[in-house]
């Protein structure tokens, strides 16, 4: 008797008292009743939900950026323009705030701390805990070979907001070319290959690893509790290095949307916002790619430094200079060059969506199975301003979260978005943030 096979895409039978087992290509057959692709990871599941983060620095001008209307259809002030081509896949936040209660506003740290951890903290080695990013890795990371991928455009590997602890940072993969290498380079597996061969480098490495287990258990329980503290990350790591291994050893499932990219151009490091976005492009494609390919489900872009490192070509003035130097210009009434700076960064993060959305999976689009929040870490940078920090949102997070609306947050806790990324992605957590910034509402709004 023949069978269909659709976890694996094998037509199954018998011969001559055998089993024996052949390729199909894909069918229509593989689509549930709603045309959902059940397996184009070919895991015998829907497509992967995958989570991101995109961050700017130096916020924007509000009256510039803040949308006036609620809801779908939302207006597009100035500094929001670029990303019209996309406004329907982009929800818009404004007005969240951190709640310092009583801290001091760290410029440039505050805004981002309190976002990403729901406690406000006076520097980077104060967080109480993880940055939303780490739990939500650690609730849907599990069976690609990197649990998360930082990303940052400035050439600096220590740009990143992704924090294990106040002392642990996910350093990032710093140029396009870094990140092919990373991603596509001699560990990749191309997961709709014909054929597929275990790497005895591979099993050695993990034979290496194997054979001190035993050992290292060992020495944990004679280590009393300020040691094990101090190893545990580092045995955090190798464990994470053993899953990896482990995962080189398997026959990677199929991706349909998976299209191995060529190598791109080594593009030098650059704070001249055009090559900036040039290089941004490039590394936002290929982590498209990435993604696709199964190689992660969790990312941190970067697209500029906190205090904004951005220069236009020939100005020696940076965008965070400007936003304490330049006088607002009485007649337009706002900063020209701020106002720029900021537009720009908005391409980039239209950019960003379009290069997502390009890549059909399924019978969707790559962005419709993630949700991305973008952010700054001010609002009104000329005076460090943490209450109204600029937030969208893009994505339908696989159908559970609507797209293309603006909620105004009316001074409501930034702590809100960070609780309501993580419930979607399913941390178990019915509360986030501490002290004031606390909260168990999740945006209602948004979820489908």
């Amino acid at each position: 008797m023949t069978q269909f096979d659709r976890r694996g895409f094998l037509l199954r039978g018998m011969l001559g008292g055998g089993a024996v087992a052949v390729g199909l290509p894909f069918l229509d057959y593989f689509l549930d009743d709603n045309g959902t692709a059940l397996a184009a990871t070919l895991g015998g599941g829907r497509l992967p939900v995958r989570f991101g983060t995109w961050f700017w620095g130096c916020g924007m001008i509000p009256d510039r950026w803040n949308p006036t209307t609620a809801g779908a259809n939302y207006d597009l002030p100035p500094e929001l323009a670029p990303i019209r081509p996309v406004q329907d896949k982009v929800s818009v936040l404004s007005g969240f705030g951190v709640t310092l209660g009583g801290k001091s506003n760290q410029p440039h740290i505050s805004g981002n701390i309190g976002l990403r951890t729901g406690t406000p903290s006076d520097t980077w080695q104060q967080i109480a805990g993880p940055t939303f990013d780490v739990s939500i890795a650690g609730a849907i990371g599990a069976g690609t070979l990197f649990r998360s991928l930082e990303l940052s455009v400035d050439g600096n590997a220590r740009t990143s907001f992704s924090y294990r602890s106040g002392t642990e940072m996910n350093p990032s993969v710093a140029s396009p070319m870094e990140l092919y290498r990373r991603i596509f380079g001699a560990d990749f597996r191309d997961p709709n290959a014909a054929g597929f061969t275990p790497d005895p480098k591979v099993m050695a490495r993990r034979s290496v690893l194997s054979a001190v287990t035993d050992e290292r258990r060992r020495m944990l329980g004679k280590l009393g509790a300020e040691d094990k503290a101090r190893v545990d990350s580092y045995f955090t790591s190798i464990r994470e290095v053993e899953n990896k291994l482990a995962l080189q050893l398997e026959r990677p499932p199929r991706a349909e949307a998976c299209v191995v990219p060529t190598q791109p151009a080594d593009l030098p490091a650059s704070t001249d916002v055009t090559a900036r976005q040039q290089s941004h492009k490039l590394m936002a494609e290929l982590l498209a790619m990435a993604v696709a390919c199964n190689q992660t489900k969790v990312f941190n872009m970067v697209f500029s430094t906190a205090t904004a490192d951005l220069r236009q070509a020939g100005s020696p003035t940076a965008y965070h200079q400007a936003t304490h130097e330049e006088q607002v210009d009485r007649t337009k009434g706002y900063q020209p060059t701020v106002d720029a700076f900021s537009t720009q960064s908005m391409q980039g993060w239209a950019d960003f969506v379009t290069a997502m959305s390009a890549v059909k999976e399924g019978d969707g689009t790559l962005l419709d199975n993630m949700l991305v929040v973008a952010h700054s870490e001010v609002s009104y940078a000329k005076n460090h301003d943490v209450n109204g920090i600029p937030v969208m949102l893009a994505g339908r997070a696989g159908g559970k979260v609507k797209s293309g609306i603006h909620i105004a947050g009316q001074g409501d806790p930034i702590s809100r978005v960070g609780l309501t990324m993580q419930q979607l992605m399913g941390v178990p957590v019915d509360a986030w943030g501490t002290d004031e910034m606390k909260t168990s509402r999740s945006l209602s709004e948004i979820m489908v």
